[in-house]
């Protein structure tokens, strides 16, 4: 069975941590990042003028950040159903650490 690939067409910055997303079939979800922003990798963009330094990858079609954070498209596309998920697991990402081990913060709902 096919499963639809989703690509970031645009956004907006419409709020604090808050981006408002359209992909190329249309939809447009509204974000609040600020559950997720934990971590190695994402817990930077809770520095607001990190976060809105937010810009489109065209080349792969999803938002990205300048110390390299990213989405999944097809994760920015099913938010509603995979946002309580994520910011579960966020929770236990650990911050960096001078030297110490870092948890893995790739931002994927879990497949079942």
């Amino acid at each position: 069975m096919p499963h639809p690939i989703h690509r970031v067409a645009r956004f907006d910055i419409v709020g604090p941590y808050t981006l408002s997303v359209t992909f190329t079939d249309g939809t447009t979800q509204e974000i609040d990042f600020r559950p997720v922003l934990h971590g190695a990798l994402f817990g930077p963009l809770r520095d607001l003028e990190v976060f809105n330094a937010v810009v489109l990858d065209q080349e792969v079609g999803t938002l990205t950040w300048p110390n390299g954070a990213d989405f999944d498209p097809a994760t920015l596309h099913e938010w509603p159903a995979a946002c309580a998920e994520l910011a579960a697991r966020a929770q236990a990402w650990t911050e960096p650490t001078p030297n110490g081990p870092q948890a893995n913060t790739r931002m994927e709902p879990t497949r079942r």
